[in-house]
């Protein structure tokens, strides 16, 4: 095992809380310091969502960050590649992929010769036997690619707020993650914290050895009581009555995902606990947030957090809104429903933290990992002509058919691997045929620039900007730039236009664009003591971190480059 576990409160855990609290004074910001740091993230949340539904929310989840919280109303992520995993990453270490390495929810490695998944470990085994992966459930095409046998957050490059915050307390502090997908919990727990993610295998809470040599029992305990199955022979039904919806007639689109068993209008019907789909269906829907949250608030009780001045930290990432708007589009009743439901959900979770913990004993951070952009045919709908998907198998055999000409002397296979976004060329034929990769990686973007739909294609070499780009969408694509796991080329669609085909099965939506959309991303702040409000100046996510690390006292991660929020401190 590589972390030792955290200490029970003790010696060493009531004498860090006494050097705290005596230092304290420098780091006070007119209320107590808190004693549970909860940063949520909002898989696909785009920044204008929450604002959109306000009207159909109750009191006391988004409308308490609203009202009593601060909100920046203005956040857009600076990187091109808006997954899962570069954004959970970014919020975690306040750094730029191309500092915290995780450039992709798959890359290329150039010394494994193979496609690895992000978090993939093959050192460290998931605990327990048939945790592995389920490729026959699974709606993820990352995983396709992932060593099954193992996770760990090693593929991380800098260091995390988490253990900044471990560091700084000696491990003192209790630091966890907690989310339906492995990559949105095990960046945001870092190198010193512990994560658990739900496995669709066996519809339980999974982590593996890098974090423990056997679950604790109230992880046993909590999965063995099954909650998974207690959606069994249920269904995904309206929270509210169809005509409160703004989408409430428009159940039933051309474009949306007809997942097996599950539909394109309500009731979604779960099944039985024994269908092969059971597990993909409730992460599909609200009950991949609510058994997220279960989980969490019993790791809240039987972990003890918050319950001395040492602060803890606490990651929950909800995943369904997320899975939701890939099969249905961000403007669908579907969507609409999942983010109200979540609201319920986040309710529950602060009358839970402030009946445990306090709210002016933990501060909040919300924000998402990434926008979404719409259901093209919906735009079409809606009257934009140009919006459209993009065949890139057909780009791409047009790219290797026009490579082979006398330029290069009819060398064959110069294109390695296309992981979304990148290319990789074969640098093994390259050398072999005595090729140049900076002229190679050019003609290859040229070529690719030709295609219809492609915004631009930028080389690992081009190092210039010219006049002729844009400037912000480049600076985009370098701040997502990793020697060692970027791709030769990196290739950005056109505005509206991208690739709505995940491992075989037709989507919906599909994020992953520099474009606003993606980028586009709210923040709220609340609790312990902070004054509400609203900013609308621009900001980032990488500003998250370096807040959170100067609001308790504590260094930023290594390689942050966000700036502390000034209102968050006063």
């Amino acid at each position: 095992m590589i972390n030792a576990p955290y200490p029970r409160p003790g010696k060493q855990r009531l004498a860090c809380a006494w050097i705290y609290l005596v230092l304290l004074p420098g780091f006070a910001f007119g209320s107590e310091p808190p004693r549970l740091v909860l940063q949520i993230t909002v898989d696909a949340l785009r920044g204008d969502l929450p604002q959109r539904q306000l009207h159909n929310m109750g009191k006391g989840g988004f409308r308490y960050l609203f009202d009593e919280g601060l909100y920046y109303r203005n956040a857009n992520y600076m990187h091109a590649n808006t997954e899962t995993v570069v954004g959970h990453s970014s919020l975690a270490t306040g750094a730029m992929p191309a500092l915290h390495g995780m450039v992709g929810n798959v890359w290329y490695d150039r010394k494994l010769k193979r496609l690895v998944y992000n978090v993939e470990d093959d050192r460290y085994r998931l605990l327990g036997a048939g945790a592995d992966v389920d490729e026959s459930t699974e709606i993820d095409p990352t995983q396709r690619v992932a060593n099954a046998d193992g996770r760990s957050p090693r593929a991380l490059l800098t260091s995390t707020f988490s253990d900044e915050l471990a560091y700084a307390f000696n491990g003192a502090s209790k630091i966890f993650a907690v989310s339906v997908k492995d990559r949105g919990a095990i960046p945001m727990a870092g190198q010193a914290g512990k994560a658990f993610w739900f496995s669709k295998a066996k519809g339980e809470f999974v982590t593996s050895n890098y974090y423990y040599d056997r679950y604790p029992q109230w992880v046993l305990d909590w999965n063995h009581t099954g909650p998974s199955a207690a959606y069994g022979g249920k269904s995904w039904t309206l929270l509210r009555p169809e005509r409160d919806y703004l989408f409430g007639a428009d159940d039933d689109q051309p474009w949306e995902m007809d997942f097996p068993g599950f539909g394109r209008t309500f009731p979604h019907a779960w099944g039985t606990a024994d269908d092969k789909y059971f597990t993909t269906k409730l992460t599909i829907s609200p009950a991949g947030d609510q058994l997220t949250l279960d989980f969490a608030k019993t790791l809240v009780a039987k972990e003890q957090l918050g319950k001395d001045a040492i602060p803890d930290y606490l990651s929950i990432s909800f995943s369904s809104n997320d899975y939701v708007v890939h099969l249905f589009g961000p403007s669908s009743l579907e969507a609409e429903d999942v983010l109200l439901q979540l609201d319920r959900t986040l309710a529950d979770l602060f009358s839970y933290i402030d009946k445990t913990v306090g709210l002016e004993h933990t501060l909040i951070v919300l924000s998402a990992d990434h926008g979404a952009p719409d259901a093209l045919p919906y735009l079409n709908k809606r009257g934009d002509s140009n919006a459209h998907y993009f065949d890139m198998n057909a780009c791409m055999q047009g790219v290797r058919a026009r490579l082979g000409d006398e330029k290069f002397r009819g060398v064959q296979g110069l294109l390695g691997e296309y992981a979304h976004p990148y290319i990789y060329l074969d640098q093994a034929v390259l050398k072999q045929a005595g090729l140049d990769s900076a002229a190679v990686s050019e003609t290859v973007a040229t070529l690719v620039r030709e295609c219809p739909g492609v915004s631009t294609a930028v080389t690992a070499h081009d190092t210039q900007y010219s006049t002729d780009r844009n400037r912000l969408l480049e600076g985009r694509i370098w701040n997502n730039y990793n020697a060692r796991r970027s791709g030769d080329v990196y290739i950005v669609l056109d505005s509206d236009v991208y690739v709505n085909e995940m491992d075989g099965l037709t989507v919906a939506s599909n994020h992953g664009s520099p474009w606003n959309y993606d980028t586009f991303v709210p923040i709220f702040f609340a609790g312990n003591g902070i004054e509400s409000g609203s900013e609308s100046r621009p900001v980032t996510p990488y500003d998250i971190a370096p807040t959170l690390s100067t609001r308790v006292g504590i260094k930023a991660p290594s390689g942050s480059v966000g700036s502390p929020l000034p209102e968050v401190l006063e």
